[in-house]
């Protein structure tokens, strides 16, 4: 997209004015700003084609950017930045509506080409739900946390089992929960469920329930009149009624309060709902599917979950297990991801070096397959060789992940540096009487830096 207009936010200056020069050389159009409410007041007063945004700042995270940009619907891509101890976080992202995710350090050409993918790629949300054609709203940007276009069974025991009983399940019109951590593919599975139920021939139309507001929540799924409150200039089609006839997937089910619960659970009793401020009925043809990486029963019992939906929405349940606990998957992945890497970026790499194999069998994967994936292109486009080598991978790969065989090991690279770290800031905050800006500007970092490791390491 020739002189795109993105938007950079980061609160590190020196880091974001390298990125800011990087890409205006190839012809982007690049403002910067280092808070979260400067930024907001940015997008008022402009357009912009791309986000790219750091995980912490200094008033906020860029998840908050990512839910401004979902809640006013804007026509804007979102690429988060993040380090390896937010992997979860940058998961969660993606399913929110994010384009991409990259990890700090930053490579100069992995950037450039997510950023060159991110603008070729639809925005994720903004589309006005009266422009939208149909196919879209059956199905939101579920790829991102997809394996494939096509669904792939894994080889593990525990992946055969889920494909085992999903064929049980399917053609039922049983309600399910779909239990597991982000980044194992909940929404796919439920996806495979309604492609082989009776219902395939419907939309499915998957809504994350993390990033309803509370106040939205019940007009997102029931729909609104006009009037119904301020800012209900029209009238709204809900989710449900726009799944009617086939599935609908609620994922992270844990998070609708109270009221929208109640609402949930009269939709699934009678069969019908009634849009906010209406006064009819509309009934409803609709199978659900729901997804959390909570423990609801827990929660019933607790009180934080109605007790008598749980029991409603739990007539089958199914659990996806983690990449880190299903090995026998874990290649079979990586390569199906390579390959698509390959396709993607024009490349022919044609595996894995013993080392990185070795070292993809003792990483734990906190994001799934998500972050399997994320790396293995990271790799490809480093690699020049036939062979992706650990010198591809992220450096967090290389290191223990173990904090407590971390501190033990006096030779561990990380804690070394964090050590010294820590001593060389204890000494300057000292040599200056703790004036934080004359400190921070002998470490040649910036105040903020310097207050987040200050915290990091525990500094009174």
């Amino acid at each position: 997209m020739a002189n795109a207009k993105i938007l950079l936010i980061e609160d590190d200056l020196t880091y974001s004015k390298i990125i800011k020069n990087f890409l205006e050389k190839h012809d982007y159009e690049v403002d910067q700003t280092a808070k979260i409410n400067e930024a907001f007041l940015m997008l008022d007063k402009k357009s912009y084609d791309l986000i790219i945004t750091d995980y912490r700042l200094p008033d906020g995270t860029g998840m908050e950017v990512l839910e401004n940009i979902v809640h006013n619907k804007m026509n804007t891509r979102v690429i988060l930045i993040t380090n390896y101890s937010d992997i979860r976080t940058a998961v969660r992202s993606m399913k929110l509506g994010a384009i991409e995710y990259i990890t700090k350090p930053i490579n100069p050409d992995e950037l450039l080409t997510t950023v060159n993918e991110a603008l070729k790629s639809p925005p994720s949300r903004g589309v006005p739900e009266d422009q939208a054609p149909k196919a879209a709203k059956t199905v939101k940007s579920t790829s991102k946390t997809q394996v494939n276009d096509t669904y792939v069974v894994g080889k593990s025991p525990e992946s055969l089992q889920l494909e085992q009983y999903i064929s049980l399940v399917a053609p039922t019109e049983m309600s399910v929960v779909v239990l597991g951590e982000s980044g194992t593919g909940k929404e796919f599975i439920s996806k495979r469920i309604h492609e082989k139920s009776k219902r395939s021939g419907g939309p499915f139309v998957a809504i994350d329930c993390g990033s309803l507001s509370k106040e939205l929540a019940g007009s997102e799924l029931f729909g609104h009149v006009k009037g119904a409150f301020t800012g209900a200039l029209d009238n709204k089609t809900g989710h449900f009624e726009m799944a009617n006839g086939g599935t609908i997937f609620l994922d992270e089910i844990g998070n609708l309060s109270y009221e929208v619960q109640i609402k949930l659970l009269r939709a699934i009793q009678e069969r019908k709902i009634r849009k906010i401020g209406g006064a009819k009925d509309i009934p409803i043809d609709v199978r659900i599917i729901v997804a959390t990486n909570e423990d609801l029963s827990n929660a019933a019992k607790k009180g934080e979950f109605r007790e008598d939906l749980y029991h409603r929405l739990n007539e089958f349940s199914l659990k996806s297990t983690p990449l880190r606990e299903r090995g026998e998957d874990l290649f079979h992945y990586a390569a199906i991801f390579l390959q698509d890497a390959n396709q993607s970026l024009g490349k022919d790499i044609l595996g894995f070096s013993d080392d990185v194999k070795d070292i993809f069998k003792t990483y734990s994967w906190p994001g799934n397959l998500r972050e399997l994936k994320n790396i293995i292109k990271r790799a490809v486009l480093l690699t020049v060789d036939d062979y992706i080598h650990k010198e591809s991978l992220p450096v967090d790969l290389l290191l223990p992940e173990n904090s407590s065989s971390q501190n033990s090991n006096t030779n561990d690279l990380k804690s070394s540096f964090e050590v010294q770290e820590k001593a060389m800031i204890i000494k300057t905050l000292n040599e200056v009487k703790h004036n934080k800006s004359k400190a921070a500007k002998i470490l040649n970092i910036d105040r903020k830096t310097l207050y987040n490791k200050i915290e990091k390491y525990g500094i009174d």
